[in-house]
This record gives C-alpha cells, sequence and structure tokens, in this order.
C-alpha cells in the first residue's frame, strides 16, 4: 500500500499551499484511496476518502473541507449529499444527481480515478464529464474535461521496470491544460503538484480492474 506526500504550489506564482499526505492499494471492491490535506502551518483543510468499483467507477466519495462534508456515489451517473460538517445526520442536506462519468476535485486521487475510468490507448483520447468539489465550500460544479494519452515511458529501477503515462489533460470550457504524470496508481507530478515522498512502489493497475 503506498504512502506518500504531495507538495502543493499555486500554478500561478509558485507559492507553497501545504501538502497532501495519501495511501491507495487495491482491495475487495476495487481501489481505495485515502488523504488529509495540511495547510503550511500543519492545518488540516480537507480529508478525500475514494473508493473505486472494479470498474473504476465511484464506489464510494466522502469528502471533508471548510466545515462542509460531501458523499457520493455512482447512481445512473453520480449522485451526492453535501451537508454541513456539524449536521452528522444531513437533515438540512442538499441533494445532487447528473449523469457524469464521475467525480474531481482537488486531490491527486481524482487524476488517477478518471484515467482509470478511461484507459486509454496511447495516442488515443476521450472525453469525460465530471462533477467537481473544489474549495472550502466543496460546491458542485459539472465540467467536461478532454484527456489524452501521449506516450508510455519506461524506467528501470531498484524494484524493476516503471511505466510512466503522460496525459495532457484539458478543462473543456475554458481551454486550461495541464500535463499528468502518472504510475499505475500514484502521480508523478502535475499542475500545482510534486510528490515528494512514497514509501514503497505504486500499485501496478490490475488487468482484472477493466472489468
Amino acid at each position: 500500500m503506498p504512502n506518500g506526500r504531495y507538495a502543493l504550489h499555486d500554478t500561478h506564482d509558485h507559492t507553497p499551499l501545504g501538502e497532501e499526505r495519501f495511501s491507495c492499494a487495491p482491495g475487495a471492491a476495487g481501489w481505495r484511496y485515502v488523504s488529509k490535506t495540511y495547510a503550511p502551518d500543519g492545518t488540516v483543510l480537507a480529508t478525500t476518502d475514494l473508493t473505486l468499483d472494479s470498474r473504476s467507477r465511484p464506489l464510494r466519495l466522502e469528502l471533508r473541507s471548510g466545515g462542509w462534508q460531501v458523499r457520493g456515489g455512482a447512481v445512473d451517473g453520480v449522485a451526492w449529499v453535501r451537508a454541513a460538517a456539524d449536521d452528522p445526520r444531513a437533515e438540512h442536506a442538499t441533494e445532487g444527481h447528473d449523469r457524469a462519468h464521475g467525480f474531481t476535485g482537488a486531490s491527486p486521487g481524482f487524476l488517477v480515478a478518471t484515467a482509470r475510468l478511461l484507459r486509454l490507448d496511447v495516442g488515443a483520447g476521450s472525453r469525460v464529464r465530471l462533477v467537481s468539489f473544489t474549495g472550502d465550500a466543496l460546491a458542485p460544479r459539472t465540467l467536461d474535461q478532454g484527456w489524452l494519452l501521449e506516450a508510455v515511458d519506461t524506467h528501470d529501477t531498484d524494484s524493476g521496470p516503471l511505466h510512466v503515462e503522460r496525459y495532457q489533460v484539458a478543462d473543456l470550457e475554458t481551454g486550461e491544460q495541464q500535463i499528468v504524470h502518472l504510475a499505475g496508481d500514484v502521480v508523478l507530478a502535475a499542475a500545482g503538484l510534486e510528490l515528494e515522498e512514497l514509501e514503497s512502489p505504486p500499485n501496478p493497475w490490475p488487468t482484472d480492474f477493466a472489468g
């Protein structure tokens, strides 16, 4: 089970924004990613708990940030409940539903989830509709992204060959683009983040995860 740490920074002026500590691993359901995001002073800013099913669809999602919580999953698209963190029974919650393919957000775990959902071949691209939860309020926003798997490079390591996938990812509404480097179930680098610690090699994505 890889445990690691991402350093987070502003994509424009590279101001340090804190870090995200995570663990991820395949399991009985499919794959799970759990993380906490910290401010530079050590304050916990957010938590992410994402479980994918055997086809890399969001089986269960739990987010907490800024006094808000979101719980969701795949239900004829995706569905979610957003409530104040001090409302544990969600008595004053709002519900949402969208015919999207999955969820996304600030955590690098969502990049892994989307890449594995698309299962692209080298040189192939795809358009994907996602519901995003970002910022302190975790307000939902539906967006369309374009993903292109540009190349897969193989690097020799002490633990064996490491296959690094390079994706071009674009927000199709704003035109903003980024390059994402991914190995197994770990993001090596992307806009606004760098992998700074990893206690064990990434898990290869099991071929039977394709369903």
